[in-house]
């Protein structure tokens, strides 16, 4: 095959082949696709991540506060000793997801699906889960204190560690 011939043809499949991913490099924007990216350790404040695709993704030891995850999809995502107060993960899909010792105080899961999320010895005091899918979450020594539960009109207890009371 001629060398012209070669490239157009793979520009063609290229083009054909759907939607590149994002590298783990590129800017925090709504609905950038993130797979299996490691942002450990990163100030990510008021990051702009609705409807974005985080996978398999580590932000281990990051500060997302007031972040906005609203609609992200975030399956086993880990967000281990994060701090993300007042961040927002409404309407998120957040199955698998690793929460533990995180700091989520204030952070909103309006309609969000934590099926089997771990939330072990997390800080949820004053979170909003109302709507929220939490089948075979573990909370275990999680604080949720003053936490808003999926009803929407249940309020946690003061000392709540570890379920709603």
């Amino acid at each position: 095959m001629p060398p012209r011939l070669f490239v157009f043809a793979a520009l063609a499949f290229l083009s054909l082949s759907g939607p590149a991913l994002a590298d783990c490099a590129d800017p925090a924007e709504p609905k950038v696709t993130w797979r299996r990216c490691s942002f450990e350790g990163q100030a990510m404040a008021e990051a702009k991540l609705a409807g974005a695709t985080l996978r398999d993704t580590s932000f281990q030891r990051s500060t997302l506060n007031k972040a906005d995850l609203s609609e992200a999809d975030g399956y086993r995502t880990k967000f281990i000793s994060a701090t993300a107060r007042g961040a927002r993960f409404d309407g998120a899909r957040l199955l698998e997801a690793d929460f533990t010792r995180a700091d989520l105080t204030g952070a909103t899961f309006r309609d969000a699906d934590l099926r089997n999320a771990k939330m072990v010895g997390a800080s949820l005091a004053n979170a909003d889960f109302t709507g929220a899918k939490l089948g075979g979450t573990d909370f275990r020594h999680a604080d949720l204190s003053g936490a808003r539960w999926i009803d929407g009109a249940r309020v946690c207890a003061d000392s709540s560690i570890g379920q709603c009371n």
